[in-house]
């Protein structure tokens, strides 16, 4: 049957968890993974909701809504259909599901989860939850404190998978450098590094990839880490900004000049496998208070270390039915300013990306594939580049000896 996940890894990893469970067997259903951390995005799938429903063809067809929306403080919004009342003619079609089929209230529903994939890639969180109460975040109220799972619960997991056509992990979650700290502003409790090193050393799935990094958390011996070949030559850094000013009213925890010596120490990182590394991060653009000097100040970033992919989004004031501390705040930026900003921030983000695409021309790099239909494929590098049958030529390829991941030789 139909699913549909928006936006995050964390929705994936929990969309497949559903999946592979018995709870669907016996019904006619939609699944639904929902986001909120922005306006637009509720916008989305809430137009996706309303159309899935209207086309449903038998009465014992339900739409199953699960992930952020659906839940504050990791439980079921009792008045869902009071905050969303433009679904309230559709709730006798919609069934609000808990994030983890594994909790207790439904456990009695489902037999045991199963260990099978029909993917290259798997999502393992490591750790969910945030206790950072940044200024323009909703999830926090939707997901409440800080929690890490197990080393041996992490790892076991991942071995399941050895065997099968999985060939990448991310290692996901809502604030993963925070794995087994008290909470998530203790920066110096966090024993990532150990969980990384543990991952490399007791499994052997090929690649390991790191999803999006705060920047506080990132000390030398995780630096070191990332010279090391199975980690993805890749790293999505959470910056927002490059205005100490604008850091400051979102409550961030690093300042500009923490954001300088970490990606100075980054680009240094010699690869072992001489792998040319990318790096991308997220920005929130026409934050409060946001100036043409601030905004010029996260240009700068872009250009002096070489951004090579940008997740740049509008701040969100979250008009709709929630509440976020920025929304009130004083010199909210106007329309005509967001989309110059935004139409700026991507002709920079596109100069760099291509010239990062012509240095590594010629580059032996392995592909792993995702998608491949006769003349038609989609494969990704180990430093995050996209080879498909129309932007690429390929020179050469062989078949190496795992199976579905390839070593080509890269020619823009």
């Amino acid at each position: 049957m139909q699913h549909k996940i928006f936006w995050c890894k964390i929705n994936k990893y929990f969309t497949e968890k559903w999946l592979n469970t018995s709870f669907f067997d016996d019904k006619k259903w939609i699944f639904v993974n929902s986001c909120i951390v922005t306006d637009k995005a509720k916008s989305k799938w809430i137009k996706f909701i309303k159309d899935s429903i209207v086309s449903f063809q038998f009465p014992e067809e339900k739409l199953y809504l699960s992930g952020c929306w659906p839940i504050r403080k990791w439980k079921l919004i009792a008045n869902f259909y009071e905050i969303y009342p433009e679904l309230s003619k559709f709730q006798n079609r919609i069934v609000l599901l808990w994030e983890d089929p594994e909790k207790e209230w439904i456990k009695q529903k489902i037999d045991k989860i199963k260990k099978i994939s029909i993917y290259t890639r798997k999502y393992i969180i490591v750790q969910n939850w945030c206790d950072n109460y940044c200024t323009f975040c909703l999830t926090i109220q939707a997901r409440w404190w800080h929690n890490s799972r197990t080393l041996e619960e992490i790892v076991a997991e991942i071995k399941d998978y050895e065997d099968s056509w999985i060939k990448e992990i991310v290692i996901t979650g809502t604030n993963i450098w925070a794995w087994w700290a008290q909470d998530t502003k203790k920066f110096d409790q966090s024993r990532f590094a150990e969980l990384l090193k543990e991952i490399i050393n007791k499994t052997n799935i090929p690649r390991i990839r790191i999803s999006s990094l705060g920047i506080e958390y990132l000390n030398n011996e995780l630096i070191e880490l990332i010279a090391n070949p199975r980690i993805y030559a890749h790293l999505h850094l959470s910056i927002q900004s490059w205005s100490g000013k604008i850091l400051t009213s979102m409550n961030r925890n690093y300042s500009k000049s923490t954001l300088e010596k970490v990606l100075e120490k980054i680009n240094k990182v010699k690869r072992k496998d001489w792998v040319k590394l990318s790096i991308g991060a997220d920005f929130i653009v026409w934050f409060p208070w946001e100036s043409d000097e601030d905004f010029l100040e996260t240009l700068e970033i872009i250009n002096k270390y070489k951004i090579t992919k940008v997740h740049a989004f509008p701040f969100s004031a979250h008009e709709r039915s929630d509440f976020i501390p920025a929304s009130q705040f004083p010199n909210q930026i106007s329309e005509k300013v967001k989309k110059s900003r935004m139409k700026e921030i991507i002709r920079i983000w596109d100069k760099i990306r291509e010239d990062f695409l012509l240095e590594n021309n010629w580059a032996m790099l392995n592909l792993l594939i995702e998608k491949c239909n006769w003349n038609k494929f989609s494969w990704w590098s180990e430093n995050y580049i996209q080879l498909n049958e129309a932007n690429f030529q390929v020179f050469d390829w062989e078949i190496i000896k795992t199976g579905n991941m390839v070593r080509w030789i890269f020619k823009k």
